[in-house]
């Protein structure tokens, strides 16, 4: 696609629309909005514009659209796929002055929200008040609501309460156009139309730009209680994740990390929560929540009485509120620990629960077969694996090029025959566009660019991501 570049007209006519000041050019920032967490890449855009309200954000749209330049939406630069790269360069649209929660309605058990919005303050906004926003990825110390309603962000809470789809009921959303409107209303029921809300939520800022939020929340859980469990076996931990729920458990939480992967995070924040064995090959966490304490400490009992079935080792049961932070500090923190630890690209798979033995079994064959290493982890109760692939000793061609490319396609052809897909909650963006044919037919992808054509005409927003 030839966008047309930006020439000091237009950015001229920005600094009408935002003011002088939410209008950066220089070379600092157009590499910092150049790059997100995903692996070690750079586009730069031409211009990054910061609005503050969503007639500035129509007003840029409707810019965008008549001069035909490329904008792409960005939230808090956390993403792994590379939704937020402007890779067409022209505008990156910062919406981090959107930043307020605009109102908690404790009546109704809902909130409207702006969508550079942090997740864990919203969270602890709601918490004050007795309320629960469940959605919680790793990254929610730093994430924006809206960066999580453009990838259905996931996280530990889901395998109980749901993703981030679950939870929001409308969206006021600027169209390329330069349109505003509501996809929905503000209520727990609608049958009115097809679910435009829906259609957006996980649509990678490429159908239009969310501007408020209005989503569920819950009473929040009194209580909760974590443990910590070492098997000998990284496949008994595997198996062992379908047998809770099975056995009729559904834990608030339920966490694999493969021994690497604790053994990189303990360094990384210099824990010694865990004793790390040389017998110990995966941990489970598992969480339960609740109004009744003595209801959860018989779950947590009847659940480590499940784990004893397999070969497992001293069950860590968190004693204090700073234990359960630790322990889920060393979680969250893992895929951090290991891309400082080592070159890596991480992969997103998602698969039925009682086929994460499988997937894990040939992940680890596929790495033994091109010979490098995997390091995986992820929130197992929900059969969403993370899977770190070291680059180790292979070479800069073998990394970067169609040999890793391959082993990646493989690893994706297993999930799509086990019945899971390529992505669980980091989105296709950038870098998986090239594996959607593994598990889309032709005409799947013909009804989802005929959809980006109807919203974008001209395909100025966020172009080349997902389907090309």
């Amino acid at each position: 696609m030839q966008f047309k570049k930006i020439t000091n007209e237009i950015i001229t006519r920005l600094k009408k629309i935002v003011g002088d000041e939410y209008v950066l050019f220089d070379s600092e920032n157009l590499e910092k909005y150049g790059r997100d967490e995903t692996e070690n890449l750079l586009f730069k855009p031409e211009v990054v514009v910061k609005p503050i309200t969503p007639q500035e954000v129509s007003e840029i749209l409707k810019l965008a659209n008549t001069e035909f330049i490329s904008v792409t939406p960005r939230g808090a630069g956390t993403g792994l796929s590379g939704g937020a790269l402007p890779i067409y360069s022209g505008i990156s649209l910062s919406m981090e002055r959107f930043n307020k929660i605009l109102e908690i309605d404790e009546r109704n058990l809902q909130a409207t929200v702006e969508p550079g919005v942090i997740n864990e303050a919203f969270q602890n906004a709601v918490k004050e008040k007795g309320l629960f926003y469940p959605p919680d990825p790793a990254s929610k110390g730093s994430c924006f609501l809206g960066g999580n309603v453009a990838e259905s962000s996931g996280g530990p809470k889901c395998v109980k309460y749901g993703t981030t789809k679950d939870y929001i009921l409308n969206l006021e959303v600027v169209l390329p156009t330069g349109e505003i409107i509501y996809t929905g209303a503000n209520t727990l029921k609608n049958s009115t139309g097809y679910n435009l809300t829906q259609l957006m939520i996980g649509s990678e800022g490429t159908l239009g730009i969310v501007t408020k939020i209005i989503v569920k929340l819950l009473p929040h859980p009194r209580y909760d209680l974590l443990m910590l469990v070492p098997f000998r076996s990284l496949d008994e931990a595997c198996e062992a994740v379908s047998e809770v729920f099975r056995s009729g458990f559904t834990p608030s939480a339920l966490e694999l990390m493969e021994r690497d992967a604790l053994d990189y995070v303990c360094k990384f924040v210099e824990s010694s929560v865990v004793k790390l064995t040389e017998d110990i090959q995966a941990h489970l966490l598992i969480e339960v929540d609740g109004n009744d304490m003595n209801v959860l400490m018989k779950e947590m009992e009847a659940i480590s009485e499940l784990m004893s079935k397999y070969n497992v080792a001293d069950i860590l049961f968190a004693e204090s509120a700073a234990q359960k932070e630790e322990l889920w500090k060393l979680r969250r923190k893992i895929n951090e620990a290991v891309k400082s630890n080592a070159i890596s690209k991480e992969q997103d798979t998602v698969v039925p629960r009682a086929e994460l033995p499988k997937l894990v079994k040939g992940v680890k064959d596929v790495g033994n077969n091109y010979n490098f290493k995997t390091v995986c982890y992820g929130h197992a109760g929900d059969g969403n694996l993370h899977i770190r692939l070291i680059k180790g000793d292979l070479t800069h061609e073998q990394w970067n090029g169609d040999y890793i490319k391959k082993a990646i396609a493989e690893i994706f052809m297993l999930c799509k025959q086990l019945g899971g897909t390529i992505s669980g909650e980091h989105g296709i963006g950038l870098i998986q566009q090239e594996y959607v044919k593994i598990v889309f037919s032709e005409k799947t992808l013909e009804l989802q660019r005929s959809i980006k054509t109807i919203f974008d005409p001209k395909g100025i927003l966020n172009p080349g991501k997902m389907f090309g």
